[in-house]
């Protein structure tokens, strides 16, 4: 199957138009006249990625590869290691990141995964009715997501005994957005210290549920929307870069 008529599809799902600016979705590696024989998802692209994936195949991950401008291309060092690796097994890649947040990702990890009914979307941010104690909800984030531990910013009026009415909730790296949320509680990842020092001072207590925790649900996401192609598509991973002792 040409790439060319799986980016059409992807595109309905999807519009690749709708990417912030910012943004690097879209073909990324490769050619649309390119025939690929499977289809692999995957969070992020790494080398035992690329171990596992055969030879002809398309990759659609949801962070690019290529994000800034390439001034060279040194084989001994990321990204471009890995995009030789790519070229030497014919393997073609299609990034589908802010793009696929907004239309789908947020939304499944909330519905699907954490089990939250979505009222409200502000951007990237949506929002639901949980009516949770502070542990039960901490409790039940954990259960979901297969999380060990939280890191946990509290407002600096956090009542404990107060419930959780309304959740605001991003997939991924949602800090940049603390300034536009209106909710007694925040569900992210990668929060950085200077953004859980406004958020303490603004009231805004914030759970931090890891980039990669979060954000490892895409190739499930989209596999569904996937069935109608006439090649195989498999459900694959990249691994988390960090692990905890």
């Amino acid at each position: 199957m040409k790439i060319g008529e799986i980016y059409k599809i992807l595109d309905e799902i999807s519009p690749f138009a709708s990417q912030e600016e910012w943004d690097n979705s879209g073909l990324l590696v490769g050619s649309f006249e390119t025939d690929v024989e499977r289809v692999y998802l995957s969070l992020d692209v790494d080398d035992k990625l690329l171990d596992e994936v055969q030879p002809n195949s398309l990759i659609i991950a949801h962070h690019p590869l290529i994000f800034k401008g390439l001034k060279s291309l040194n084989f001994d060092t990321y990204p471009s290691s890995l995009i030789a690796k790519m070229m030497a097994k014919n393997l073609s890649l299609i990034a589908m990141h802010t793009n696929y947040d907004l239309s789908h990702l947020n939304e499944y990890v909330l519905s699907e995964i954490l089990g939250f009914t979505p009222k409200e979307r502000d951007g990237f941010v949506l929002y639901a009715d949980v009516n949770l104690s502070f542990d039960e909800l901490c409790e039940r984030v954990k259960t979901k997501l297969n999380l060990s531990h939280l890191r946990v910013c509290k407002g600096r009026k956090f009542d404990h005994n107060a419930p959780i009415k309304c959740l605001a909730f991003c997939t991924g790296s949602g800090g940049d957005l603390i300034d536009i949320v209106k909710a007694d509680l925040f569900l992210t990842g990668d929060l950085k210290y200077h953004q859980a020092m406004s958020a303490v001072q603004n009231n805004l207590t914030m759970l931090d549920i890891g980039h990669f925790e979060s954000e490892r649900y895409f190739g499930e996401s989209l596999a569904k929307y996937l069935q109608i192609l006439p090649i195989p598509t498999i459900i694959s991973n990249s691994k988390n870069p960090f692990s905890y002792s």
